[in-house]
């Protein structure tokens, strides 16, 4: 049965990045129209082109002097906005019903939560929203009665097994099973990460991802990052943490994206070739299934699947996560603050990639100390920590 999808309208934020290419390759396979545009702005001729093509009602562009010469290139063909106004004007636009966030970093959080406001349905794929404020965001999606639907592919996984057929078995939850591929440093000793280059941490074995992400990887940032992403998106508490309601395993070949365990011990898994393309279109499409672009997986030629337990020892990055999450206040807002300025230090060649959970670490520790410091239940002290949290890192974090 071919089902319409042409009455549907999505903004998208972050549309120049790895993650927003392939969602418009996506709508366009589906007949979804794209309304609304958003990017840094560090790629206009990219934008230019989608903006040309897909012409829609607004373009945002977070950097002010490039939303300039973006005006002057489109001439009126639509709205411009600049800065992270026009970002959240992007993700509250009247005629979308649905907001994909793939814009990385905490510059994503204030457009989600205004898109919430606006009573628009959430494609996420910015880990940053939920690790920093998932205890404000969770809630005021409930409130204003909206849909979360996780962008990740583990996530999304874990969706897929958890509302199969449009049903929620969230309460028969034994244990959730987050898989890693391993990056590209996989069994690699702390002596070994101490020589890693940058050109090294960018080559992902399974995934093309951009850049940030691809140093989170390298380091298994990203995977403990999603482990605070899950414990929101599942209604997973602080002390089920301490009982490993949460667990990760390596598994190299990328074709189970995460499973659930169930209260009799049943474990359901998600499959499929590595294609952030089928998690898109199902957080568009939701609850139904259709034709995708991704390719099936041919069983007949997979030798094997290969699970282990994660290295967190030399693997700080992952350990710092966790314990974040299970400490809760300040730290989860802490961690994700002092790793997106530690990698931005790093990209710059200003640090080595040893050096990135070195000064998380220092951050945490120094962060956790400092008694006047207290968690509030609002955004914007959670941006107030943001800023203060990345000073600290950019004022004195490569003296390590």
């Amino acid at each position: 049965m071919n089902i319409d999808f042409s009455h549907k309208k999505i903004s998208l934020l972050g549309s120049t990045g790895s993650i927003g290419r392939q969602t418009i390759e996506t709508t366009k396979s589906l007949g979804v129209k794209v309304i609304a545009i958003a990017a840094y702005g560090n790629d206009l001729n990219l934008l230019e082109r989608q903006a040309l093509e897909l012409k829609p009602e607004l373009v945002a562009v977070y950097d002010e002097k490039s939303a300039i010469e973006m005006k002057k290139r489109l001439n009126g063909i639509c709205e411009v906005e600049s800065g992270i106004e026009g970002v959240c004007a992007a993700a509250a636009i009247k005629s979308a019903d649905t907001v994909v966030t793939a814009m990385s970093g905490m510059i994503g959080l204030l457009p989600t939560v205004a898109a919430i406001k606006a009573k628009k349905n959430i494609g996420l794929a910015n880990k940053e929203t939920l690790v920093a404020a998932g205890d404000i965001i969770m809630p005021l999606a409930k409130k204003y009665g909206v849909s979360i639907l996780p962008v990740d592919s583990e996530h999304s996984a874990i969706f897929q097994c958890l509302h199969s057929g449009g049903k929620s078995v969230e309460s028969k939850i034994r244990r959730i099973i987050l898989t890693a591929s391993g990056g590209p440093f996989f069994r690699w000793d702390k002596e070994q990460l101490e020589k890693v280059t940058l050109e090294m941490a960018l080559k992902h074995p399974n995934w093309s991802m951009g850049k940030k992400i691809s140093i989170d990887s390298a380091t298994l940032m990203n995977k403990g990052l999603e482990f605070i992403e899950a414990m929101h998106l599942f209604g997973i508490n602080r002390s089920e943490i301490e009982n490993n309601k949460i667990e990760i395993v390596i598994h190299r070949e990328s074709i189970i994206h995460s499973m659930v365990e169930f209260e009799d011990c049943a474990v359901i898994a998600q499959m499929s070739n590595p294609d952030m393309r089928l998690p898109i279109q199902y957080a568009i499409t939701y609850p139904e299934r259709v034709k995708s672009l991704c390719t099936p997986i041919d069983f007949g030629v997979m030798k094997k699947m290969t699970f282990e337990k994660p290295d967190m020892e030399t693997f700080r990055c992952l350990k710092l996560c966790i314990e974040a999450a299970r400490v809760g206040k300040n730290m989860p807002v802490t961690v994700n603050a002092a790793n997106e300025a530690a990698v931005d230090l790093f990209l710059k060649r200003k640090i080595g990639f040893s050096d990135i959970p070195r000064i998380i670490e220092k951050v945490c520790g120094k962060i956790d100390g400092e008694t006047d410091l207290v968690y509030y239940d609002n955004i914007e002290h959670i941006i107030e920590m943001d800023a203060y949290v990345k000073k600290l890192v950019y004022g004195k974090g490569y003296e390590v």
